[in-house]
């Protein structure tokens, strides 16, 4: 005898909320299985999206509160600069200080704290209002073992390699490039005392990537990866992946560094379509920022 797959044999509805005879003795007890806490739909990486957002509306969506959450963090930014140098009595020089290559250490670190309120508020507003509430499996972040050996491996390749080879050809066409490229890292590391300078690059390493890849590589990739679902099992996730880099990118506002930092975003993206979590992206992207530190702490200082 068949069994209706939402009701009894015989196909009428079962009792709220469920029979107690159901199913028969004669048949196995229903057991459901036990699914991981990293479970994320089984079809995606061959071409599918993942399990949230849900429908392509709520990807574009997702994409949207990302940009969105990137804006309310520059604003926040200002206002706790503005705030910081009010108590600090600077508030006369703000945008000077701000202007400066290398800037008073508390300029960088407000400006950082402003960026992250908008960027975990869009994360947790995405989560609550079209996904499962579980900002850890709605944006994939968790880590396996692996991570922490791939990981690095990608962030350490992509400044000793990749960027080096991207900027060759560039070499004759602009001079004191390699000053140039490393200038980012030094507005935030540069100049700065023993103790200013533990504390900025314990964030740079530690907080800047999970924070960015999970803006990034969690809400925006998998907003992108729904929208363009239709598109093809083939060009949607190439389509999300290089949008998810590129915006990566602009989101710097490093004219000279776009080039690398979105060939940079593009691989992260693409781990983190291949392993369906951020773990390895938060691991690369940390060894990424800690290359570029070290190297102004010990040779640009």
């Amino acid at each position: 005898m068949e069994r209706h797959p939402l009701g009894s044999p015989d196909g009428d509805p079962l009792p709220a909320p469920w029979a107690s005879d159901w199913p028969p003795p004669s048949g196995p007890p229903f057991d459901p299985p036990d699914l991981p806490d990293d479970w994320v739909d089984p079809d995606w990486g061959s071409g599918h999206a993942p399990a949230v957002p849900s429908t392509p509306g709520q990807g574009w969506r997702w994409m949207a509160i990302a940009v969105v959450g990137f804006v309310v963090g520059q604003v926040a930014s200002t206002l706790v600069l503005v705030v910081m140098a009010a108590v600090n009595g600077h508030l006369h020089d703000l945008a000077q200080l701000s202007s400066r290559a290398i800037p008073p250490a508390w300029v960088v670190v407000g400006g950082l704290a402003g960026l992250w309120m908008g960027f975990v508020g869009s994360v947790i507003f995405a989560s609550r209002t079209s996904g499962t509430g579980s900002v850890r499996h709605d944006m994939g972040l968790w880590f396996r073992p692996v991570d922490f050996l791939v990981g690095p491996l990608v962030g350490f390749a992509g400044q000793l390699i990749l960027l080096p080879l991207l900027y060759l050809p560039l070499e004759q066409l602009v001079p004191n490039l390699s000053k140039k490229l490393s200038q980012p890292a030094k507005h935030l590391t540069g100049g700065f005392p023993g103790a200013d300078l533990a504390v900025i690059g314990v964030l740079t390493v530690i907080v800047v990537p999970v924070i960015e890849e999970t803006v990034f590589r969690g809400l925006f990739l998998r907003g992108a990866l729904r929208a363009f679902a239709r598109v093809g099992p083939t060009a949607g996730p190439v389509l999300a992946t290089v949008c998810t880099g590129i915006v990566f990118a602009l989101a710097h506002f490093e004219a000279l560094q776009l080039l690398g930092l979105a060939a940079f975003g593009i691989i992260l993206s693409v781990m983190a379509y291949r392993a369906k979590r951020i773990g390895p992206c938060i691991m690369a992207h940390a060894a990424f920022n800690l290359v570029a530190i070290l190297a102004v702490a010990t040779v640009g200082r």
